[in-house]
């Protein structure tokens, strides 16, 4: 690997479980994507833009806990304000979101 980071490094990095309260069709998005709402707790409600509609519909997705960075600066998408990184891995070319096994409480710290 040529990006090593050192442990300090990851633990810049804010990663919690939220719960999508609101999922909205992105049209003005390049590639095809949701606008997501989601409700991390005593942090917050943040939104984010997602480009997983191949894999998802909107209904999957409602009261659907996910795993995000929430720590990165807002990212103006189209006339959408991101405000967190929701994770996946990618199979195929699609998004797979990364989320809890059993249900947690949201704003739980992933580390």
């Amino acid at each position: 690997m040529d990006n090593t980071i050192t442990f300090d490094d990851f633990t810049k990095i804010d990663l919690r479980v939220g719960t999508i309260i609101e999922v909205n069709d992105f049209p003005e998005a390049r590639q095809p994507a949701y606008q997501l709402t989601i409700d991390f707790g005593d942090l917050g409600i943040k939104k984010s833009s997602a480009q997983i509609t191949t894999l998802y519909k909107k209904s999957d997705l409602l009261h659907k806990q996910i795993i995000a960075v929430v720590n990165f600066p807002k990212k103006q998408i189209a006339k959408f304000m991101s405000e967190c990184l929701v994770l996946g891995a990618v199979k195929d070319k699609d998004v797979v979101l990364l989320n809890p096994e059993v249900k947690v409480k949201n704003g739980t710290l992933v580390s």
